[in-house]
């Protein structure tokens, strides 16, 4: 019998930070993301509101690969020119207390590129003075890059900037670049890796908190989850009301030229996502906790009608034909019979920041109105 919400909460207190660290270990430096907006040249998003939508009456009723892709959106900060309240000093998420006094030069910096567009969400764009490789919105990609080699810090990059405060998470290494900030005397924030849909909020927060505007940090925060509350109350209105015609989805995690196949369980952010989107999470029916490697065993029992996957995953794996050469269980499943693959840019899928929405958005029509996104 499936958890009831609040184990499944207290079980993802526990688990997620060692997910995220597996999820470290095995995205570090493999992908090179393209996150924020859509990039240059890329393919038109239909933005026709889900209500609106052609929506299969039986959403296994397609067949094939679908990319979902959030729409772009410029920001639009919560307050103009705030002006943070310091010094202010926090106790991060590892336990140390930090305080800052000076947020004029301001790195925020994470897989996803979630963390500087909360920075520019809260108004203090114009403190930003550099950004990681999947920070590409508009308003940022002009900065200079503090990351090589895909999601690699560099010491010499971050001090030619002279930052007054960095924000980060575990996401980014290595992380003796980040105690080397620390011991030039900069303040170096370490916020929660973990996210969910449900966190998002949270993440905002701490953010603002850190950089001295609680007050806005309230104001994105409501913003973000009334926009999180509208798509998901659509999504409900797309998806199957019986629990029994709802779709089976599993989070595949895949780097093919590391041999690397992992299952995203309980705890791992990806749960939430599914939920959220009116699916039934296979792998945590199946009491598959964290993120773990994929067997023939898993896969089958778990009998997914669509796989969910990272872009650059599917694209290391060969895209389609490769994975289920790769994996030939999943042709015992409805996903691998049919080729139900839905891939999402890897700093989109599980950023979990003020963008959310548009990524449950672009989720949902990959999923119940397929023809809408190719």
């Amino acid at each position: 019998m499936p958890s009831s919400p609040p184990a499944r909460a207290a079980r993802r207190a526990v688990v997620a930070p060692l997910a995220l660290l597996v999820a470290l270990a095995l995205t570090g430096c493999t992908a090179v993301a393209h996150g924020g907006a859509a990039a240059p040249g890329a393919a038109a998003v239909d933005t026709t509101p889900l209500g609106e939508l052609d929506v299969l009456d039986d959403p296994r009723a397609w067949t094939g690969e679908t990319t979902a892709r959030a729409a772009a959106t410029p920001v639009d900060p919560v307050a103009e020119d705030p002006q943070p309240q310091l010094p202010v000093t926090v106790t991060d998420a590892q336990g140390t207390e930090v305080t800052v006094t000076d947020t004029s030069r301001i790195l925020a910096l994470d897989l996803y590129g979630s963390l500087s567009r909360t920075v520019f969400e809260l108004g203090l764009g114009d403190r930003v003075v550099g950004r990681d490789t999947s920070s590409t919105f508009p308003e940022i990609a002009d900065l200079p890059l503090v990351t090589a080699n895909g999601h690699e810090l560099t010491g010499e990059a971050v001090l030619e900037l002279a930052p007054t405060v960095i924000l980060t998470d575990t996401t980014l290494g290595p992380w003796d670049v980040l105690m080397q900030m620390r011991d030039a005397g900069i303040p170096v924030v370490v916020l929660d890796p973990h996210r969910s849909v449900e966190t998002s909020g949270d993440l905002v927060r701490s953010v603002a908190d850190a950089l001295g505007v609680p007050a806005q940090g309230d104001a994105l925060a409501d913003r973000t989850q009334a926009a999180i509350d509208d798509v998901t109350a659509q999504i409900a209105r797309l998806a199957p009301a019986e629990d029994g015609d709802r779709l089976r989805v599993a989070f595949l995690y895949v780097r093919g030229q590391a041999g690397v196949y992992y299952l995203f369980g309980e705890g791992s952010g990806a749960d939430s996502l599914v939920e959220s989107l009116g699916a039934v999470d296979v792998a945590t029916e199946i009491g598959w906790q964290g993120m773990r490697p994929v067997n023939d065993e898993g896969i089958v029992a778990a009998q997914p009608d669509v796989l969910l996957m990272m872009s650059k995953g599917l694209e290391s794996a060969g895209g389609v034909d490769g994975l289920l050469e790769r994996l030939p269980a999943l042709a015992q499943t409805p996903a691998g019979e049919h080729r139900r693959v839905v891939a999402m840019d890897d700093s989109q899928v599980l950023a979990f920041g003020p963008d959310t929405a548009a990524v449950l958005d672009a989720l949902a029509r990959a999923l119940y109105a397929p023809g809408s996104v190719g």
